[in-house]
């Protein structure tokens, strides 16, 4: 019995290994620092476009937490077949944000919250149940395709850090010297502790730099600690607490389609994942992944919340620790909703400066490319197929990002959509890798397709194959290595 036993963690994989408490809460505590400024981010932006009290805003943000920690808990943990199991911290997603304003900007105060979040609770329920028919596109994701997306997604995340390390846009002490000084010397501080502090230190040392830039920061008078004695000391969300849900059929349409861009993110940063973790999603994995953001997103527009997603952010946290279990990110989530019962503690935890965050996060962020890099070195570049179609995505995926405004003329739709440059290499890559790698000519016998660098006609009893040579695509490689070993 006890050989048995011990047989079976071996065999366990290290993403559904749990890791001591002391660690894990480490761990945890450098994820949620991590990303909490994109989750506090959306509710202010929100709060003050509906021309909120202070008290209103900082319940949005107390419930923006809590609701992240549920869905992280949901997502990493799992319930019957919602979850995908992995070590995803779920954040507010900013997708949905235009969408909301324009509907602040009809409709403010309280009443443009209850409008929103009946459109929230709607797009959520929309989308928890067509996520096994989305997920039918996962054929359509081979590594060319998620290597692509992957490195967009860190290739996106830049500016964002650049943005934090300039000291937050909006700032008034934007772009200044000394805020790039602070997030240049946090930068240093992540880089020196990577180099000189092997093993566990190493392992945190996002923590350590953000900690130790906050310090640095305060001789040099960039930390604020006000925002700790405004909030309260506890304080539990409640259901409808801005009022019942109205149902506006624009604002269900607009939410809707958001819902669904969302939806293809965090295909790619489950797909993205599983690559890291040496554990490729499979469609049921992707499917439970795809029903936990979206029955979150539903729950949160009850919970006085916004749309969730997985935070990009800690997928290259992941990547550059090494620490794959999904538990020591489930311990996050309970850290996310303690700051939501507690929003003192919250608050101290947004003490950390925007450049201090910058600096941590340039490493972050370039570890998710450097990551999607690395999964393109397993395509096949002879010919120049794959490499039209990385090229063309990631010059389509940066468009809106290197030239904001770009879509400021095309319909409202339109611009939800490919605003982001995530969703708009997604859409490429995938329909590039279509034209070039599946859909051939058509000749006497019917269409030709190809998987990859061959081309031959499929027949009916190839179609099963073909559907899961793209559903394991992913995971073909690995196992190559492992029997190479």
């Amino acid at each position: 019995m006890a050989e048995a036993t011990t047989t079976q963690k071996e065999a366990r994989h290290p993403v559904d290994t749990p890791m001591p408490p002391g660690p894990s809460l480490l761990y945890a505590l450098q994820h949620v620092l991590s990303m909490y400024a994109g989750v506090v981010a959306v509710p202010l932006i929100i709060g003050g476009a509906l021309k909120l009290e202070a008290g209103d805003k900082f319940y949005l943000v107390s419930a923006a937490l809590f609701m992240a920690g549920v869905a992280t808990l949901l997502q990493t943990v799992g319930v019957w077949k919602i979850g995908a199991r992995q070590p995803i911290v779920q954040g507010t997603s900013f997708v949905a944000v235009s969408s909301m304003l324009a509907i602040a900007a009809k409709d403010q105060g309280h009443e443009g919250l209850q409008k929103i979040y009946g459109a929230l609770i709607v797009a959520g329920l929309i989308g928890f149940l067509i996520a096994p028919i989305f997920t039918q596109l996962l054929r359509f994701f081979p590594e060319v395709v998620t290597g692509t997306v992957i490195t967009m997604i860190g290739l996106s995340l830049i500016p964002v850090g650049v943005g934090w390390a300039a000291g937050g846009v909006g700032s008034p002490n934007f772009g200044q010297p000394k805020q790039y000084l602070l997030a240049f010397i946090t930068l240093m501080l992540v880089i020196l502790i990577y180099r000189f502090l092997p093993g566990f230190f190493g392992r945190i040392a996002i923590i350590l730099g953000l900690v130790l830039g906050t310090l640095v920061a305060i001789p040099m008078g960039m930390t604020d600690f006000s925002a700790i004695s405004e909030a309260k000391v506890f304080q539990v969300p409640s259901p409808f607490h801005f009022g019942a849900p109205q149902f506006e059929i624009s604002a269900i349409i607009s939410l809707t389609i958001c819902m669904l861009v969302i939806m293809v993110e965090a295909t790619a940063d489950i797909l993205a994942l599983g690559e890291i973790t040496e554990k490729p999603a499979d469609r049921d994995t992707v499917t439970n992944g795809l029903r936990a953001d979206t029955l979150s997103t539903a729950v949160a527009g009850v919970f006085n919340g916004f749309s969730l997603s997985a935070f990009a952010q800690n997928v290259g946290l992941v990547a550059i620790t090494g620490i794959r279990s999904r538990w020591v990110v489930a311990y996050g989530g309970g850290i996310l909703i303690v700051l939501g019962l507690l929003p003192q503690l919250g608050a101290l935890v947004a003490a950390v400066p925007m450049p201090v965050l910058g600096g941590a996060g340039l490493v972050l962020f370039g570890t998710v490319a450097a990551s999607g890099i690395k999964t393109l070195k397993e395509v096949d570049f002879s010919g120049n197929a794959n490499m039209v179609i990385v090229a063309t995505s990631l010059a389509f995926g940066m468009l809106p990002i290197v030239q904001k405004g770009a879509y400021e003329h095309f319909p409202a739709w339109f611009r939800t959509i490919f605003d982001s440059g995530i969703t708009s290499a997604a859409i490429a890559a995938i329909l590039l890798n279509f034209l070039f790698n599946i859909v051939g000519r058509s000749g006497e016998e019917g269409p030709v397709f190809s998987y990859g660098p061959g081309i031959g006609t499929i027949s009916e009893e190839d179609e099963d194959r073909l559907e899961e040579e793209g559903m394991q695509h992913l995971r073909r490689h690995r196992d190559r290595d492992r029997n190479a070993d």
